[in-house]
């Protein structure tokens, strides 16, 4: 078998496995109400809207590839169906910890927590560079293993300096095979108007971040109220949101295109503490 075939070969079947994969969690988050699947969303949108192969059913402002979400509920490839809201739920310094661990294992200095965000599916970090000050990349930490990992979507496809950085795994990082800009699928999963340079100025100001965010609230989480000190990435910002005095959730928006995603996985807040 020569090596042009055996290549074929080895694509077809990548591709196959695949496809598998997709149908069998688009029906399994269309059979449990997580929306409609990666098959029956809207492709693209408009400014807001959402990337490619999302299922949002109810709008065009939902999160991006492979995220099925309609509503709050988690998508058949982002890694939300795992709701830890039985665990325990983490304190502030357990967060920490497990936080501080995983980045000592990238051998990268200048990197510290900056701020914790404990909810009851898992606790949520903000890593900075301490030279900068900008946010460098996003944590969640599971309650149970009480291990920190690198978050789903913007942080593994929207992040220009960090977004391969350890997160080569199967389903995201610049280079996996389902995601960033190297993965089998192409692009970034979320929005193909990233630049590739990071000397590319973000077009959007934390100003215009926050306005996105609303714009998308009032559409499709009515009462919410977008947070006015969003947290700057390399290529989009994070902010949280909340109803009556109280926070309900977190989305990002992309730093180029104003493209806003909503985080689905954290479940209700408990409590937050930012480092000094």
């Amino acid at each position: 078998m020569n090596n042009v075939l055996r290549n074929t070969l080895i694509v077809l079947a990548i591709l196959v496995l695949a496809g598998g994969i997709f149908m069998a969690g688009n029906m399994f988050a269309f059979t449990n109400g997580f929306g409609t699947g990666w098959m029956m969303g809207n492709y693209r949108g408009n400014g807001y809207g959402p990337g490619m192969m999302n299922g949002n059913r109810s709008n065009n402002y939902g999160p991006g590839m492979m995220y099925g979400n309609s509503g709050y509920g988690p998508g058949m490839m982002g890694g939300a169906g795992g709701n830890n809201s039985n665990a325990t739920p983490l304190s502030v310094d357990q967060a920490k910890t497990a936080a501080n661990a995983y980045i000592k294992t990238l051998g990268v200095n200048g990197l510290d927590v900056a701020e914790v965000m404990i909810f009851d599916n898992n606790a949520y970090v903000v890593v900075k560079e301490m030279g900068t000050g900008n946010g460098a990349f996003e944590l969640l930490v599971d309650p149970a293993t009480q291990n920190a990992y690198p978050e789903f979507g913007p942080n593994m496809m929207w992040n220009l300096k960090y977004g391969g950085l350890n997160h080569s795994q199967m389903m995201g990082g610049r280079n996996g095979m389902m995601g960033g800009r190297n993965g089998m699928m192409g692009g970034d999963g979320l929005d193909t108007t990233i630049p590739t340079d990071l000397s590319t100025e973000m077009n959007v100001t934390p100003e215009k971040a926050i306005e996105y965010a609303q714009k998308y609230l009032d559409v499709n989480v009515k009462g919410a109220t977008a947070a006015t000190d969003p947290v700057k990435f390399y290529g989009y910002y994070t902010l949280d949101f909340e109803k009556e005095g109280k926070v309900v959730g977190m989305l990002s928006v992309n730093g180029y295109s104003g493209q806003v995603f909503l985080h689905t996985w954290h479940g209700t807040f408990i409590e937050e503490s930012a480092m000094k």
